[in-house]
């Protein structure tokens, strides 16, 4: 059986495109989620597609860093795959797991993909530190000035209740 597997990273992101893909290459079953690659442990479609596929089923995916966010993870995760004999085809790579050449590019492709994550991470906190250094302050605006937190303090070194100082400064504690 032809079997996908769909992942957007964000609730704001749309499966519809990969689910198309999947369905045109042949896919009878096609699980999908809405979930960070991150830590597959979150990913419950992905652990309910991989229990799912059996031996002669073939996994679709459009995208190498939708089934996994690192080389160790790809590995791991083709290796389960084999055991279950279960091939792999990876869409926009034309990667198919099925003959030696295709398990190598499989590999390569990993690894670069893992790459750029990297440099992509890299450059956001350089960007994030370039902004701090201009003066951007990041999260949310404080509720409390300084002033108003130095009274705080100061009211409960003498004694006040954290209730009664809440119920003063309008319950921000």
């Amino acid at each position: 059986m032809n079997v996908g597997y769909a992942r957007v990273s964000t609730s704001s992101q749309n499966l519809e495109n990969q689910i198309n893909q999947l369905k045109s290459a042949g896919c009878k079953k096609i699980f999908s989620e809405k979930r960070s690659g991150k830590n597959e442990a979150d990913r419950e479609q992905f652990k309910v597609m991989m229990d799912f596929v059996r031996e002669g089923d073939v996994l679709y995916i459009t995208k190498l860093d939708r089934l996994a966010r690192s080389v160790i993870d790809l590995h791991n995760i083709a290796k389960f795959l084999e055991s279950k004999d279960v091939n792999l085809k990876v869409l926009h790579q034309n990667i198919d797991t099925t003959s030696p050449a295709g398990r190598l590019l499989f590999t390569m492709l990993g690894a670069i993909a893992e790459f750029e994550r990297d440099l992509i991470n890299e450059r956001v906190k350089e960007g994030i530190e370039a902004a701090k250094k201009k003066g951007v302050h990041f999260g949310r605006k404080a509720i409390l000035s300084t002033k108003e937190k130095n009274v705080i303090y100061k009211q409960h070194e003498k004694g006040k209740s954290v209730a009664l100082l809440s119920k003063l400064f309008g319950e921000v504690t």
